[in-house]
């Protein structure tokens, strides 16, 4: 599958988000019909937010994603609407889940979200030292052309 890179009037980006996040109390709901369900609400929040799905997995009691997005939304925004908008849809449509949960999120509150990128933090700090002065102690600088 090709990624497309995320590009704006005076930007190109390639930010990839992986999330994970769970069933209240860990319980395995998400089966047959509720997952499907589950998987067909996390697609159009995807498409409606200018989100792309590199790869996800709907397990019974959690969910996990990578996710390639624009820089314009931020990771807790991306949540908010995965997790807090289609859990009261997913309850509407399935009474049991709603007689489990009385009305509640079936979301664990916490996720977990790490970023995964094309260039690596190693590469990053070896491009970092090699434009400072090796001489300092201080490993946050201002470089300008007098001082290199």
């Amino acid at each position: 599958m090709r990624v497309k890179v995320n590009h704006g009037p005076h930007t190109i980006c390639d930010v990839k988000y992986h999330f994970v996040w769970m069933t209240r109390y860990r319980y395995p709901i998400l089966k047959g019909r509720i997952a499907q369900k589950c998987r067909e609400l996390l697609v159009q929040g995807c498409s409606a937010m200018g989100l792309q799905i590199i790869e996800g997995q709907v397990c019974p009691d959690h969910v996990r994603m990578l996710i390639s997005a624009p820089t314009t939304i931020a990771p807790a925004e991306i949540m908010k609407v995965l997790k807090g908008k289609y859990s009261k849809f997913m309850q509407d449509e399935f009474p049991e889940l709603k007689k489990r949960y009385w009305g509640q999120s079936m979301w664990e509150r916490g996720y977990l979200c790490s970023t995964e990128g094309t260039v690596s933090e190693e590469r990053i700090w070896k491009y970092i030292e090699n434009q400072m002065d090796q001489d300092s102690s201080d490993n946050f600088r201002i470089l300008d052309s007098a001082s290199t």
